[in-house]
């Protein structure tokens, strides 16, 4: 069947979540006695698996991490949940690609409940066809295993009707691992290199660059 299906990513793509994550993040480490004044320096925490970044960048095991995972939704369930953006253009475009029969479904790392919350909060929800993102449990977090169950939902169409759209390179990596194409976004928290460095099929340097991807696709 010919037709497109975008799957976009939520942090760095859609909303600028740098605040709420950041914040959570400081509240919980403040638990484990670590105190991080600069809220910058927590920005790697944007888009990967919390608990893979606990330990990645503080040395916690597995245990650790998940009691950290869970001391930081204490904040965000109630506070960080709600401090995020829309980045500029995003609306216009959810709006030209419902035009333009483009399905939108939402690929993304942060747990399900969540990510769906954030988008009835922005009142954008009616754009997304369906939403695909991690378990509460920590389940499901990489983004290659949420790409396969995209398509494994969408098995009429063949791998050239996906795209994945994303600011970091585990975007770019899940698509690559489920053949589909990939569009690297420059406006959230990966850098140019970053994403060059897995050789997505498009880069989108601005929110128009992507609208004109997303449309010759088609």
């Amino acid at each position: 069947m010919n037709c497109l299906i975008s799957l976009f990513d939520l942090d760095g793509t859609i909303i600028n979540s740098q605040i709420g994550i950041t914040k959570s993040v400081q509240y919980s480490l403040q638990s484990f006695g670590i105190i991080e004044n600069n809220p910058d320096s927590l920005v790697h925490f944007v888009g990967p698996p919390l608990h893979k970044s606990f330990q990645k960048y503080y040395g916690f095991d597995e245990d650790k991490s998940r009691r950290a995972v869970e001391k930081y939704r204490e904040y965000y369930r109630e506070n960080g949940i709600f401090e995020n953006e829309l980045y500029d253009g995003i609306i216009t475009l959810l709006e030209e690609l419902q035009k333009n029969n483009i399905k939108v479904v939402l690929a993304t790392s942060k747990p399900e409940i969540f990510a769906r919350q954030i988008l009835e909060n922005m009142n954008i929800n009616h754009y997304f066809e369906n939403v695909f993102g991690s378990y509460l449990d920590l389940t499901r977090t990489d983004k290659a295993e949420i790409i396969r169950d995209v398509k494994s939902t969408y098995s009429q169409y063949n791998d050239d009707s996906f795209v994945m759209i994303g600011d970091k390179e585990h975007d770019i990596i899940g698509a690559k691992k489920n053949n589909i194409d990939s569009v690297g976004v420059l406006w959230g928290f990966g850098t140019q290199d970053e994403l060059e460095q897995h050789n997505p099929r498009y880069i989108a340097r601005i929110m128009s660059d992507l609208h004109e991807i997303l449309i010759e696709k088609k």
